[in-house]
């Protein structure tokens, strides 16, 4: 049985237990919001030592770090330190997303070291194979694509996107209306590819009973993808991008009569002004299906910092309601992240995940805050860095940049505005 099997059917799993334990709420509460289908623990029957996470109404905000090989660099052990890193700096799950070198070895490799999720885009390693194998995207066949998804769903995979949305008849008012950047999803790209060639609907969607079928018996959460997602602010909230949101909340409900968990891929690129329109849609037409978003990225010119045009996307997407943010990295749309990027990236979304909590008046990080107010109010700093969303960057930039006088720092010195009126004031 599903996790969502499970709470439907009044049992309180142990994943259960441990999410409600970690986020401090009612487990029975958390038990009807998953049976609902408001929540979701990714959880994979054979992915041993998982530390369960889950996301959803109610819970603080998840980031997720993409790390994985491709066809220019596949190195296995770099990929492992993006992993470590990644996790280390906070990121709630991992999804490898390899294109390049042994995808097998990496994928299984990821599962055996992680603890926290672990999602893939099975789509990416079905047309690589067929690729290398028959020369060419078009050559990819149904039983290749449920093939490598029953193989990473029996390797422990937590949950996987797949984009069931592109259907013939998004692809034909995409067209119909134009756009700047057309399809920016490689999986989406892979399959308009296919279908277009072929004259074909998407297999995915087509099949979509055979999917659930491998899903259901690991457990494994469908992402439902995005794959006609904006990929410029001009792209924003079009026909073509709400015709495939329609279409996905018609695929959960499909999901969850079969006892399927689900979570909504969004995009994106969207102008400020229209993220809290799209998380809003969402939540309608997908039935309060937890929202999983990229970025959204408020600009298309911040090559280089857009994990900051990220983060500022996410933090007022998460105030209006989105659950998982993935993150951005600074090589986003220039190169394939270093392990550094990865810490960055990672960093930078906790921040924005971390102040939607705070609008949303989550108790636990507004308690976090108070605690850090408190801490520089009394130039506690060994309490200010233990409670920096990055204590290392937080010690690393003080050990740097020793002050005189050890309870103030370089910026101030002696004319520490707290350290100044301490007499006059008590602490809170």
């Amino acid at each position: 049985m599903t996790q969502l099997a499970k709470a439907r059917a009044g049992i309180t799993t142990p994943e259960m237990e441990a999410v409600a334990a970690n986020e401090q709420v009612d487990v029975l509460l958390l038990r009807e919001r998953i049976a609902r289908g408001s929540v979701v623990i990714p959880a994979n029957i054979n992915h041993g030592g998982l530390v369960p996470s889950g996301i959803g109404e109610g819970l603080t905000m998840k980031v997720n770090a993409n790390i994985g090989t491709s066809s220019d660099r596949a190195d296995l052990d770099e990929e492992l330190e993006k992993l470590r890193v990644a996790v280390e700096a906070g990121a709630d799950s991992v999804m490898d997303l390899s294109t390049g070198g042994d995808i097998d070895q990496c994928r299984k490799k990821i599962l055996e070291l992680a603890t926290v999720p672990i999602g893939t885009v099975p789509i990416y390693q079905a047309v690589v194979e067929t690729v290398n194998q028959e020369g060419g995207v078009v050559h990819l066949s149904e039983d290749k694509i449920f093939e490598v998804i029953e193989k990473q769903s029996a390797d422990g995979v937590d949950f996987i996107t797949v984009h069931c949305g592109v259907t013939r008849s998004a692809l034909d008012m995409l067209k119909r209306q134009g756009r700047v950047t057309d399809i920016v999803s490689r999986g989406g790209a892979f399959l308009t590819t296919w279908m277009l060639h072929h004259d074909r609907e998407n297999p995915l969607y087509e099949n979509y009973d055979r999917l659930l079928d491998i899903v259901k018996k690991y457990d494994v959460t469908l992402s439902l993808g995005d794959g006609l997602r904006p990929g410029c602010l001009a792209d924003a909230t079009d026909r073509a991008q709400i015709h495939e949101l329609m279409t996905l909340g018609d695929l959960t409900k499909r999901a969850w009569e079969q006892d399927v968990q689900v979570m909504i891929e969004g995009p994106g690129h969207v102008p400020l002004n229209q993220i809290k329109a799209n998380v809003l849609l969402q939540k309608q037409l997908c039935h309060n299906a937890p929202f999983y978003v990229l970025g959204p990225l408020v600009t298309d010119i911040a090559a280089g910092y857009d994990h900051v045009a990220c983060a500022i996307g996410g933090a007022v997407a998460g105030e209006a309601g989105a659950d998982f943010l993935c993150y951005v990295t600074p090589t986003e749309h220039l190169c394939l992240p270093g392990v550094a990027d990865v810490r960055e990236g990672v960093v930078v979304s906790k921040i924005a995940a971390h102040a939607a909590d705070i609008a949303r008046g989550h108790e636990g990080a507004i308690a976090r805050d108070r605690k850090m107010a408190i801490a520089r109010k009394n130039l506690d700093w060994e309490a200010q860095m233990e409670l920096a969303i990055d204590p290392r960057k937080a010690r690393k930039l003080r050990s740097e940049n020793p002050p005189e006088e050890e309870d103030v720092c370089t910026m101030c010195g002696k004319f520490c505005a707290m350290k100044t009126v301490k007499d006059y004031f008590k602490s809170p």
